[in-house]
């Protein structure tokens, strides 16, 4: 049973210690058929040191999702908090109406992955294993292509916890 301090035993319920972390975001985009989408991603993490892997969660409502489940790569990208406006087009814009690549600079790197050339950092990663997680999909990816840009400090859930998703989760 719960205290008044929402523990139970000494441990902190669930939500409370979620609400606690603080990830960096980032952008992922993925390109598969003739469709180019990405979007802003918070669940994501490295999850093996040797060999190295990283793994992404996609939304299963999202436009990128459906893309991404007939990739072969993805382009995880870092941006820098000062880049909040890039945030919002792809957290807050749905690739099912909007191309949010007009008039962004970005180029096709390996594979055909899509890299946007502002990004304070990237990688593109060969999609190893798609694992079901509820209402998002893990991407498990073995990085093959890297690159850093721009510097400063990274944006991170609390700088864009405000922006409205394209499609929320239900």
């Amino acid at each position: 049973m719960a205290d008044e301090s929402g523990t139970r035993g000494g441990a902190v319920e669930p939500g409370a210690f979620f609400q606690r972390l603080d990830p960096d975001m980032c952008v992922v985009t993925a390109v598969a058929g003739g469709e180019r989408a990405g979007c802003l991603v918070g669940f994501a993490s490295q999850c093996s040191i040797q060999p190295l892997r990283f793994a992404v969660w996609l939304s299963k409502v999202n436009h990128t999702y459906r893309v991404a489940r007939a990739a072969q790569y993805l382009a995880v990208h870092l941006l820098t908090r000062d880049q909040r406006g890039l945030a919002e087009l792809f957290g807050g814009e749905t690739g099912d109406g909007t191309d949010k690549f007009v008039g962004l600079d970005w180029r096709e790197e390996h594979g055909g992955a899509i890299v946007l050339q502002d990004a304070a950092a990237w990688f593109v990663g060969s999609i190893l294993h798609r694992t079901d997680g509820g209402d998002h999909v893990g991407f498990v990816l073995d990085p093959v292509q890297w690159g850093e840009g721009r510097g400063g400090p990274l944006l991170r859930l609390s700088d864009a916890v405000t922006i409205d998703a394209g499609h929320p989760v239900d």
